[in-house]
């Protein structure tokens, strides 16, 4: 991955060993995972709405980043640097399809719209574009006599201009995803958590809902900036680290670097694919298999395939209600 080039350093051959296998199995873990949720939408045609297209997008984002991880350096001019490209670029935009899910939910519960599918030109153009224009910049702005091929992994830029342009053309967006996204999901939260407290006070039955069923489901939506802190926040300490002291590297670190970096694509999967929608549309599957097979499936699958869509439009009617 792009962002993961310069963790090697003046490691040992030992050390680097290491890291090349913690980036392989890291990768290829985020590769099956976002592998599983491409391929369930393009199998399930029940799974073809717009809120999970854009998980599909997400989904394609992190798993071109993570096959372009597992090839490594290919040790040739041209390939290493196509590699370099490749993973800045669909890395950058596998956060940035993050944003437009939270904004797609935000604007659909919050602010009450109907025409986000309307606006899936401007995703397109705002995720690749962005993602575009920041692997330009920072191809245009490295210093070729500085980059390094270390590992698995090309366009490490060891100058300090490189490293600058680093934080400005990856971290800076990556950042400023997390809080977009942490902003957007609390206005979310609150909004459906004061809907509630009012449907409440306003029926005429001394019901009282159970607070933990209710927040955990509402909750759920807070985790997902989580995601991007828990993949990026080792990541961002590293290079911090090593503008301050570019000669020493600290294994460990490295190694919390490059393991959740890479996961990152396996994280979304599990947060944002698999929901109860793609849960039942497999359960269904799964009941047209022989009698005999399906001794050998949990036995709450049934039940399981029957609980409600979690679409994120769903929300909408969830406040309404």
């Amino acid at each position: 991955m792009a962002t993961v080039k310069a963790v090697m350093g003046n490691l040992t051959v030992a050390e680097r060993q290491v890291l090349t296998a913690v980036n392989s199995g890291a990768s290829s873990l985020s590769f099956v995972g976002s592998g599983f949720i491409v391929l369930c939408y393009l199998l399930f045609k029940e799974l073809r709405k717009f809120s999970f297209k854009l998980v599909f997008y997400l989904a394609l984002s992190d798993m071109c980043c993570s096959f372009f991880s597992i090839i490594g350096d290919p040790s040739k001019g041209f390939f290493c640097y196509a590699q370099g490209y490749t993973t800045h670029f669909f890395c950058l935009a596998s956060f940035l399809w993050t944003t437009t899910i939270a904004f797609t939910l935000h604007r659909t519960v919050v602010r009450h719209k109907t025409d986000v599918e309307d606006l899936e030109p401007m995703f397109h153009l705002y995720v690749w574009g962005t993602s575009g224009v920041m692997t330009v910049i920072r191809s245009i702005a490295n210093n070729h006599e500085h980059l390094s091929r270390l590992g698995t992994w090309c366009w490490a830029q060891t100058g300090h201009t490189g490293k600058v342009v680093h934080f400005i053309t990856f971290y800076a967006p990556l950042w400023g995803a997390i809080l977009f996204n942490g902003v957007t999901y609390f206005q979310v939260i609150r909004m459906l958590n004061n809907a509630t407290r009012m449907a409440v006070g306003m029926s005429e039955r001394s019901y009282q809902p159970d607070p933990r069923s209710d927040m955990k489901a509402l909750n759920r939506w807070g985790y997902y900036p989580l995601i991007l802190i828990g993949s990026w926040f080792f990541g961002t300490i590293n290079r911090i680290h090593d503008v301050i002291e570019p000669g020493h590297k600290i294994f460990w670190l490295s190694v919390l670097d490059v393991g959740m970096a890479q996961l990152m694509g396996l994280f979304n999967s599990i947060a944002y694919g698999l929901n109860s929608s793609v849960r039942r549309a497999i359960y269904e599957r799964l009941d047209l298999l022989p009698e005999w097979s399906q001794r050998w499936l949990p036995k709450s699958s049934k039940s399981r395939g029957q609980q409600q869509d979690s679409e994120l439009v769903s929300l909408k009617i969830q406040d309404q209600q």
